[in-house]
């Protein structure tokens, strides 16, 4: 937004109630007046936050995207408070072992033995009502002061669908974090869509074309690596879910490093294809510690825990690197990719 400061990209994961990491990332980048915000692309959580960020953006400036990210989680909260997953007895952090309740275990048995169509008739999506409270989306599409693109996959013809500002809807943002073995497809426009993450967890290709900036920050929800082999049930779907949805993004990184040795090496010149430089915002020891169930987890105080950790990590993040922006990669990609 604006020309003030060194302008970046954003490319936000998704995670369920991991996304509140990703909140206090941005919560802190917004409080840094030397850098702006030209493009956003995004999935599932990462897309609930991005479009919160844009709206509150468009309508407040910094201050009200600061305030509409936290009404939309203090929300997100709220709405799941009655959850028989929510143990109001236990604190905010031994609730990230929640997968051990009967309450998680009979409810990851359901959705193993029933499909969405069948336990959720109705289709209920508490996420739509929070999302329509807080996010005017006629306003967004027609006021936007930030390029957002936001991420599903098309069921019927496994493609990346890609939803720009004009396009941006409440269903939009839903079907970007469309779990299918959680609820119904999102139906738009005839076509039917599932969680983004599948493929791309976010897709950068559209900061690249959509963008002038070359910096993009990747806010990292999902371990790449994890050095215990699951055993249970869960962790073993959990992990899958994990490299799936890290390897749209691991195949894109590759591509990045590839044209930025073309134009390294003089073999391509830089007006023919874009260097792109790349950062990255994550807690990665962390994030390994956490369960499975706790991506359902939205207890108010475990939310600002993980927003605490994503304001900090992003605060260390500036310190180090923030001269750097406009000037190189602060992540070798290679290393961490490939």
């Amino acid at each position: 937004m604006g020309t003030m400061g060194k302008a970046v990209n954003l490319a936000l994961q998704g995670g369920g109630a991991h996304g509140a990491f990703a909140w206090g990332v941005v919560d802190r980048l917004l409080e840094d007046e030397r850098i702006s915000f030209e493009g956003i692309c995004a999935t599932s959580a990462g897309a609930m936050n991005a479009a919160a960020m844009a709206y509150g953006l468009t309508t407040g400036g910094r201050e009200g995207a600061k305030h509409t990210l936290a009404k939309f989680w203090r929300r997100v909260s709220e709405a799941s408070a009655w959850s028989p997953l929510q143990n109001p007895f236990l604190g905010p952090l031994t609730q990230i072992h929640i997968e051990n309740s009967p309450a998680f275990l009979a409810f990851d048995m359901l959705t193993r033995l029933l499909s969405p169509y069948q336990f959720n008739p109705l289709n209920y999506n508490p996420l739509r009502v929070v999302l329509e409270e807080t996010i005017d989306f006629e306003r967004l599409r027609e006021q936007n002061v930030v390029k957002l693109f936001v991420c599903a996959t098309n069921v019927r013809t496994g493609k990346v669908k890609i939803f720009e500002n004009h396009e941006l809807t409440v269903s939009a943002v839903l079907a970007s974090g469309c779990l299918p073995l959680l609820f119904q497809a999102i139906e738009i426009d005839g076509e039917a869509y599932w969680d983004g993450g599948y493929m791309g967890n976010p897709a950068i290709f559209p900061l690249i074309y959509g963008c002038r900036s070359t910096d993009v920050i990747v806010i990292h929800i999902n371990p790449i690596v994890r050095e215990e082999i699951p055993r249970t049930a869960s962790d073993i779907l959990n992990r899958l879910n994990e490299i799936s949805f890290n390897s749209s993004l691991m195949r894109e990184m590759r591509a990045i490093a590839f044209v930025n040795k073309l134009i390294g090496s003089g073999a391509l010149r830089d007006d023919e294809m874009k260097s792109v430089l790349v950062h990255a915002i994550e807690a990665e020891a962390f994030m390994k510690d956490l369960g499975v169930a706790s991506k359902l987890n939205a207890d108010w105080d475990y939310l600002t825990h993980l927003r605490d950790v994503g304001r900090d990590c992003a605060e260390e993040w500036l310190k180090a690197n923030f001269e750097h922006l406009g000037v190189r990669s602060t992540v070798d990609i290679r290393a961490k990719y490939l």
